[in-house]
């Protein structure tokens, strides 16, 4: 690094760091990736009155239908009646039968979040006292099982064509125009824009069992394909099928006239003009050699240019598919968020496109047309402007997903991010390593190694005409055996260089990082925003904070003569860490109640903790008290009280409740 460069990149990469922290520290609250933040009534509360109504409030605006949410009572059944309803505020509601029995009743939810994504779950509450339940809380989420897997291989294929495509496309017009002609770098654009075509269709096949059912059956469901065409999510995919129409025009002319104006400016420019340009009606028409040069020279200039200027229209477009339908079009500033995100997707797919792209030239192209030092010089500057593209643009993304520094480290979201971070890392020090080695290319070793192998060829095949006796089968066997020999000497003149094959090593190197990259890249898709994963959590925090103290009532009968009555229990402030307990127990009357002895007992099943026994002081008649009563941690505690009314006659009545 020179010295006039290090002081600049220093520079730099402080400016890079004091900007991360001014957006990291002051980000504000955005949505994506909806998550569960209440609901009425809360997670394993139990209420006394049965409700009549069962509400739901998300962070962001969900997507219903029928089925969406469901409440079931202890033996399965739906006891809801009519569809949801929006109660606003991002909350919804569903009514359900007027009185409800007791026991414990199972809430359902499965939604489309805003950003295209699914989301599911379930939580209980009880009437009166828990009961057993055959509702398992624990089944398949939504998106996963078989048709979860498809959709997921498809979007991961959808990403890699759209950077092989687009990358390929870019690598040839801005950096190696000869490869157009290519046949190895024509096959791999036209399989990008095949992968993405095949992928999209997919996903339009399987979004409706994706974010539904999730059975393989209704892949092929054409009311579920008619409601997903209605859906953001529908339309992005169609306008994507539209847009790789106008790939496959793009791709046609790039390497149809455009290959051939390559290659007639090329020859006129070795013959000295003699070449006839494509489309010349007159044949034995004349012309100045040097003029002739120029009008190729100037055709295949305009050419390049429309090819540049319709190619990054639909590239963009392509990105935009992406951009309008997931994370970027929802949230804060949607109207920058969404062009930040389609910048990030080109400057991916130059980079790691052109990397693909790259690597085949280098291993797959003809000996005798190698990819010169000049054009992988002009592909490490064009890298280098994608990198630092994807870190202005990541920045911003990230501000926007994760909200905190917190977030980095202690949400799913945030852990990927930093693996990818990591990889990027890795990737561009591998890249630092090529272009080390791009800088030592030589431009001779390999044009004049292959001018050995075409005399050697020349040499081998001069003699070698078939006897008349000979057979096809042998004629077909040698010509077997040229091939074979022709490829050895071709894989000779690429390994002539050593600087040329130091960088085949390290750009094959990238290629496989970057293979690793871009599947972290889809997952972080599809897992929910660190942001949004917090906001849910402190969301859920704050409605487990009564603003007064629990109270439970539970009727008992201890079954001897005068042992009916109700014990109520309060504890105060009913949170983690020490809280004062009263034991009130009354007669059916509502007069105090003086009985022996009363026990409670707290029990958190769900981490098998308990149960742990408190024994309150007598303080008045029917009233028994005790203070520093220890919750070790914030769950849905059984709390069971133990009334004895005589020296042989007790009972043990219990409710659960959310106490932290």
């Amino acid at each position: 690094m020179t010295p006039t460069i290090a002081p600049r990149f220093r520079t730099l990469l402080l400016l890079f760091l004091a900007v991360t922290g001014a957006l990291l520290a002051g980000a504000a609250p955005a949505s994506a990736h909806a998550a569960l933040t209440g609901s009425n009534p809360t997670q394993g509360s139990v209420v006394d009155k049965a409700p009549t109504q069962v509400s739901l409030t998300f962070s962001e605006q969900v997507s219903l239908n029928d089925g969406s949410l469901q409440v079931l009572d202890p033996k399965g059944e739906r006891v809801d009646t009519g569809g949801a309803s929006d109660l606003g505020g991002d909350t919804y509601g569903l009514k359900v039968r007027p009185g409800l029995p007791d026991g414990t009743y199972t809430v359902t939810y499965q939604v489309v979040s805003a950003d295209s994504h699914p989301v599911s779950g379930a939580f209980t509450f009880s009437v009166g006292a828990p009961s057993q339940t055959s509702v398992a809380l624990s089944g398949q989420a939504v998106g996963g099982g078989p048709v979860g897997f498809l959709y997921g291989t498809a979007r991961y294929l959808s990403y890699a064509g759209f950077i092989v495509l687009v990358g390929g496309a870019a690598f040839v017009l801005a950096c190696w125009q000869r490869g157009s002609g290519i046949r190895p770098v024509q096959r791999l654009v036209v399989g990008g824009w095949l992968t993405l075509t095949a992928s999209t269709l997919a996903l339009l096949l399987l979004r409706g069992s994706y974010v539904g059912s999730g059975k393989v059956g209704d892949i092929f469901d054409l009311n579920l394909l008619g409601e997903v065409l209605q859906t953001k999510s529908g339309a992005a995919l169609v306008s994507r099928l539209l847009l790789l129409a106008a790939a496959a025009l793009f791709i046609a002319v790039l390497f149809g006239a455009f290959a051939r104006r390559d290659e007639d400016e090329r020859a006129a420019g070795e013959t000295g003009g003699e070449a006839e340009p494509a489309g010349a009606t007159d044949a034995g028409a004349t012309e100045d050699p040097d003029s002739e040069a120029e009008h190729l020279a100037a055709e295949k200039k305009d050419l390049t240019f429309g090819l540049a200027v319709g190619g990054t229209v639909v590239a963009a477009g392509l990105a935009a598919t992406w951009a309008m339908a997931e994370h970027a079009s929802t949230g804060v500033q949607p109207g920058i968020a969404m062009p930040v995100d389609v910048l990030h997707l080109l400057a991916v797919a130059a980079w790691l496109g052109g990397l693909a792209t790259l690597v085949v030239a280098l291993f797959r192209a003809p000996a005798r047309t190698p990819v010169e030092a000049a054009a992988v010089r002009r592909f490490s500057r064009l890298a280098f402007g994608s990198v630092l593209v994807l870190v202005a643009t990541g920045i911003y993304q990230s501000w926007r997903q994760l909200g905190s520094w917190s977030a980095l480290t202690d949400t799913s979201y945030g852990q990927l991010l930093l693996v990818k971070v990591g990889l990027v890392a890795v990737l561009v020090g591998i890249a630092w390593i090529s272009r080390r080695w791009t800088a030592q290319l030589t431009e001779t070793a390999a044009p004049e190694a292959a001018a050995v192998v075409v005399e050697q060829r020349s040499e081998l095949r001069t003699p070698a005409t078939v006897p008349a006796e000979t057979d096809s089968r042998r004629a077909a066997q040698l010509a077997r055996q040229q091939a074979a020999v022709d490829s050895t000497r071709d894989k000779r003149v690429r390994d002539a260089d050593p600087q040329r094959s130091g960088l085949r090593r390290s750009v094959l190197a990238e290629a496989g990082v970057a293979v690793v990259l871009l599947a972290v890249t889809t997952a972080l898709t599809t897992t929910e925003p660190g942001r949004t994963a917090e906001a849910a959590r402190q969301a859920t925090a704050s409605a487990s904070q009564r603003s007064g103290p629990l109270s439970l009532k539970m009727p008992f009968d201890t079954g001897g003569e005068d042992g009916k009555g109700t014990v109520e229990v309060t504890l105060d402030p009913a949170r983690v860490g020490g809280n004062q307990m009263h034991v009130f127990v009354v007669r059916p009357n509502g007069k105090a109640f003086d009985v022996p002895e009363v026990k409670v007992a707290f029990t958190l099943t769900a981490k098998d903790i308990g149960p742990l026994p408190v024994t309150p002081d007598r303080v008045a008649t029917g009233h028994w008290a005790a203070s520093a009563v220890q919750i070790p941690m914030a769950g849905d505690w059984k709390i069971a009280v133990t009334v004895r009314t005589s020296d042989i006659d007790q009972a043990t009545v219990n409710k659960n409740a959310q106490i932290g």
